[in-house]
């Protein structure tokens, strides 16, 4: 039996299926039924009664634990070992964390070099690709100046000035990711940003320099500033600047919990592109969409992280049925099932929601803000005209989140957490200040200064006014 909410969600997990309410009270126990033992999504049934809005609605919705406040506090004392020792605590850190002692945090010249040369010619030619695509989706972001005339005489310019110098980090724990090297570098560089560095840890298995293929990348996007430095350490060292590495204006990219908590500690010194939490994929699917696909594509993004979240909203119960039958062997035959796709897949983060349409499944994919969005419906893009909240989103069937992850064109540095709300993915607008120049003329200032004035005194700020009346000689009343 399934319930539903308001009042009731059911969520299944494993071998029993769990009925929790909207008000957050538990049912009895004679709620609590036992259901088939295969590797299953939660189920969360929002049929039949009308949805919550807002709070109530994303408090439905499944989500990681990820506490970036908690981890601040570890945070702490490493940003200001880094501030006051510098390149020693740098690698006083890797051999902490990394298990290598470093001579030295800057990768030298040669090393990218020879990273290069031993790459494997088909990664070789993957990553060119991806960085040809990558190139021509943002450099057609590039904002130019524009001049608007506001009253004859009176102009206001806006120009757009890259950040003179960003620290870029790419991750290197359970996976690495020369990818994110190329969504990190290509927006910055076609921003026009003078100069850019990269962060990524230290692997003991490679003589204390990155991965070589973090290094061949950074070599064929010619990024030469590199450093062997991880997670809050490499943060730190942008943002206060070392023997080695001048501190940097802007951070960005994406990491795990203690490179988000540094992005927290740091924010008001440097710059930040967003605080990434686990990665996401929300899939919304009618009858017509293929179970294979929804289930390989759910794995894909289950497959980064025990905390990565994979959630299919959907009106088919078939389907729901189809893609977890799918699962199993799919599960079974990937290289990470047991140590990233299980967990992922049987944490809180994850679920099929059930709802009653596509409309309804619209408001549930708004409400959620998922860093990856894919439609699969009968007309998808139709469909994708009214999601508002979505770092990217994926229409149809040959458009999968893998696509995105490499050489779609469009950058996989995406806001988590329900960020898409208020924020945007990595771009060429990332590294870029826009500034107004205003220029008037006396006879443009002349003709609005009394409106200046105006207002001027009813914020009480008499002296704004004042700097209006003494370019033209009106009488600056005597302040009391």
């Amino acid at each position: 039996m399934i319930f539903q909410v308001p009042p009731t969600v059911c969520i299944r997990h494993g071998v029993y299926q769990t009925l929790i309410r909207a008000d957050g009270a538990r049912p009895g126990s004679e709620r609590i039924v036992p259901v088939l033992q295969h590797l299953s999504l939660a189920r969360i049934d929002l049929r039949g009664d009308a949805l919550p809005t807002g709070p109530a609605l994303r408090d439905l919705l499944p989500r990681a634990d990820f506490d970036v406040t908690a981890a601040l506090e570890k945070v702490r004392p490493i940003a200001e070992a880094v501030r006051h020792r510098g390149d020693a605590a740098l690698i006083d850190f890797a051999e902490t964390f990394d298990g290598v002692r470093l001579e030295s945090v800057r990768v030298p010249a040669e090393a990218l070099a020879d990273a290069l040369e031993r790459l494997d010619p088909a990664v070789r030619a993957a990553l060119e690709e991806s960085i040809r695509r990558a190139r021509i989706v943002h450099r057609e972001q590039r904002r130019g100046s524009h001049t608007t005339q506001v009253v004859p005489g009176g102009t206001v310019t806006e120009r757009w000035v890259p950040v003179e110098r960003v620290g870029l980090y790419a991750p290197g724990g359970r996976s690495v990711y020369p990818s994110s090297v190329i969504m990190n570098v290509v927006p910055a560089q076609e921003a026009g940003v003078g100069s850019i560095a990269l962060a990524s840890p230290a692997q003991a298995d490679f003589a204390g320099l990155p991965h070589p293929t973090i290094l061949a990348a950074c070599a064929l996007l010619g990024v030469d500033e590199v450093y062997a430095a991880g997670g809050a350490t490499a943060v730190a060292m942008f943002a206060y600047g070392t023997e080695s590495c001048p501190p940097a204006t802007m951070v960005t990219g994406p990491g795990n919990i203690w490179v988000a908590a540094a992005k927290r500690y740091f924010t008001g010194l440097i710059g930040i592109d967003s605080e990434a939490g686990p990665t996401e994929i929300a899939v919304l699917a009618d009858e017509t969409a293929d179970p294979v696909h929804v289930a390989a594509d759910l794995i894909s993004q289950a497959e980064h992280d025990p905390l990565a979240a994979a959630v299919l909203v959907t009106d088919s119960v078939e389907l729901a049925d189809a893609v977890e039958k799918e699962l199993d062997p799919q599960v079974e035959a990937a290289k990470h099932s047991e140590d990233r796709i299980r967990p992922a897949l049987a944490g809180r983060q994850s679920a099929i929601v059930l709802v009653d349409g596509i409309d309804e499944g619209l408001r549930v994919v708004n409400a959620y803000g998922a860093e990856h969005l894919e439609i699969q419906t009968a007309d998808a893009a139709g469909v994708a005209e009214r999601v508002v909240n979505a770092g990217a989103i994926f229409l149809g069937p040959w458009a999968p989140v893998s696509l995105g992850d490499y050489a779609a064109g469009s950058n996989h540095v995406l806001p988590t957490g329900g960020c898409a709300c208020h924020s945007s993915g990595l771009s060429v607008q990332s590294f870029l200040r826009g500034i107004h120049v205003v220029d008037y003329t006396k006879d443009a200032l002349a003709e609005v200064a009394h409106h200046v004035v105006t207002l001027a005194e009813a914020e009480d700020l008499p002296a704004h006014g004042a700097a209006i009346k003494a370019r033209f000689g009106w009488k600056v009343p005597a302040s009391k």
